[in-house]
């Protein structure tokens, strides 16, 4: 095999400025995608220019798009015909990299159609016959469809081998020796390995025609010495499991890295409605607005900055105690990047990666690569965040302790121990802490996250009742039907505390509800019925101010955290996460 010089890509490069039409530019800009990974900016000119190419690469460092944009740019949306053929191992890779091509070629109407086994044979025939430019699917049921003839390579002039170790690995180079001879001869290779053992070799010498080769060279890199963990989630519980993070960490100033622009607004926007004082920092802010995201984090206004890599780049900020991988990074280089915003000045820090079933093998390389231990934690349970968070009110009374000046209150003290066990009195100050913490320190009612704003049309109700007192939703739903004729399905999300409850009802009909409920009983117990206040998130206002669990400074400037998963306290809903006020 004749091997072409290694091309070194510039850091300068861009997706425009490798040739792509404006369809092919705007599938790219939709997808969130700022600057090409050093596998795409070595790849894709060798693809658009039709050479073949063997390419080792760890999986996560872009290669779907480092192919999967050449393939939608070349081929000709008019014709219903098969003019691309991608071989993964697995069932799970032909659909994610289906769904990848989809999205790419949605400007220009492309169709690509995933071809595995598991599903009905003749669901997949339909779909061929239907017509579609892209196929990617696994070796075997792809041979089944080339027996039957429903799947004609007459006009292939692009095949991808992706993942060509791991179906080394599975038995399949005799089909995938088969499936390339039933190809034309005129055609455009290309191979994308993690490892180069020595069949693929063999496969490469054989069915390449003087390809090019790329390396994305795995260096080892030395991290900063943090405590670096890991979470194993699926890809549709992520932001369950940040929110679940969150609560369990209890952060000071922390960064979240998103692999693309559009995922760091959509994280940043979750957050900001679960009443997090949280903003996205990427490629597409002026560069006003990213010093104002700057400075605000800063001076402790943002609590969680949600950042790309590219916009993060240099970021240098002393008190950043976690570090959180919500994307994993696709390099040894951006790992090592990433958890450096942390643990700085001599300070410890805090790395955790959320990975889904296939990220493992990339994050197992880079801990390879790096030296490093990344642990596998499990996901905190709600039973592990209450846990937490008497953990964390107990500090804040150690805090208070050791900050002194108590002697005002020294005498109530040694009053209360005449008649009650010291025990009990500190079990009903932690209580009483951790309901005053709710409520950002004032004796009022809990007030509404701004994270559980009610939806268009419906307003939402605050009632002095809750768990203690034996309120159930289905005491809620019968008053409200009973008393007001309302039906049960035009009622809304019931939340239900220690002892208040929140109901959401139609706005037109919330006065007649709140005036009905106060006329009759619950449980034999009258009730005070209000409109719940809503403080919008970040404005600066003490319902705004005050969303639970927080995220707090205690005495001496350590960080504790309080969230709504208190002992004898579980909320109806997932617990919400808030940073301090501004």
């Amino acid at each position: 095999m004749s091997e072409h010089p290694e091309i070194t890509p510039s850091t300068d490069a861009t997706f425009a400025s490798l040739g792509f039409s404006a369809p092919t530019l705007a599938a790219v800009e939709a997808q969130g995608f700022e600057r090409p990974t050093p596998i795409q900016a070595q790849t894709i000119p060798l693809m658009l220019a039709g050479r073949d190419l063997v390419a080792q690469a760890q999986t996560g460092t872009g290669k779907t798009a480092a192919y999967g944009l050449p393939l939608v740019e070349r081929v000709d949306a008019a014709r219903a015909e098969v003019q691309a053929l991608i071989l993964c191992p697995t069932r799970e890779l032909a659909v994610q990299v289906s769904e990848a091509l989809y999205a790419f070629g949605r400007p220009r109407r492309i169709r690509v159609v995933p071809i595995y086994g598991g599903q009905p044979i003749d669901r997949q025939i339909r779909a061929l016959r239907a017509g579609a430019q892209i196929v990617a699917g696994t070796p075997g049921r792809l041979l089944d469809h080339i027996r039957r003839q429903t799947l004609d390579l007459t006009h292939v002039r692009t095949v991808v081998l992706d993942e060509a170790d791991e179906m080394l690995a599975m038995g399949f180079v005799e089909d995938i020796e088969t499936i390339l001879r039933e190809l034309p001869a005129e055609r455009q290779t290309a191979l994308f390995s993690a490892t180069m053992p020595a069949p693929i070799a063999r496969l490469s010498q054989r069915y390449l025609r003087d390809p090019s080769r790329i390396t994305i060279a795995a260096h080892a890199r030395a991290v900063p010495r943090i405590r670096q963990s890991y979470y194993q989630v699926p890809w549709s519980q992520k932001t369950d499991a940040l929110f679940r993070v969150l609560d369990m960490e209890a952060p000071g100033p922390t960064i979240i890295f998103c692999g693309t622009k559009r995922v760091t607004e959509e994280v940043a926007e979750h957050l900001r409605g679960r009443g997090c004082l949280a903003e996205g920092l990427h490629g597409d802010l002026s560069q006003r607005d990213r010093d104002r995201v700057l400075r605000r984090f800063r001076e402790g206004r943002v609590e969680l900055l949600v950042a790309t890599d590219v916009a993060a780049r240099g970021l240098d900020i002393e008190t950043v105690t976690h570090v959180i991988n919500y994307d994993i990074p696709t390099d040894v280089e951006s790992y090592t990047h990433r958890i450096g915003r942390t643990g700085r000045a001599g300070r410890e820090g805090d790395a955790i990666t959320l990975v889904t079933p296939r990220e493992l093998r990339q994050l197992q390389f880079i801990a390879r690569a790096t030296r490093a231990e990344i642990k596998a934690m499990r996901l905190p349970s709600d039973a592990d965040i209450a846990l937490r968070r008497r953990e964390l009110l107990k500090q804040s009374l150690v805090d208070v302790i050791e900050a002194g000046g108590l002697e005002p209150y020294l005498g109530a003290a040694m009053d209360l121990m005449k008649t009650h066990d010291p025990a009990q009195i500190a079990a009903a100050a932690l209580k009483l802490l951790g309901a005053r913490e709710d409520a950002d320190g004032a004796a009022t009612p809990p007030e509404v996250s701004a994270g559980a704003r009610p939806e268009g049309g419906m307003g939402r109700l605050m009632l002095t009742m809750g768990r203690d007192e034996g309120l159930r939703p289905g005491d809620l739903v019968g008053a409200i039907a009973n008393e007001t004729g309302l039906p049960g399905q035009a009622i809304g999300a019931i939340d239900i505390l220690d002892h208040h409850a929140f109901v959401e009802v139609p706005e037109a009909k919330a006065d007649d509800v709140m005036r009905a409920l106060e006329r009759t009983t619950l449980r034999g117990q009258r009730v005070r019925v209000e409109k719940a206040p809503l403080g919008a998130e970040g404005d600066g206002s003490p319902a705004g101010r005050r969303a639970a669990p927080r995220m707090r400074r205690g005495a001496g400037g350590e960080r504790s955290g309080v969230g709504h998963a208190a002992a004898g306290a579980r909320p109806s809903r997932r617990p919400r996460v808030s940073g301090k006020g501004e």
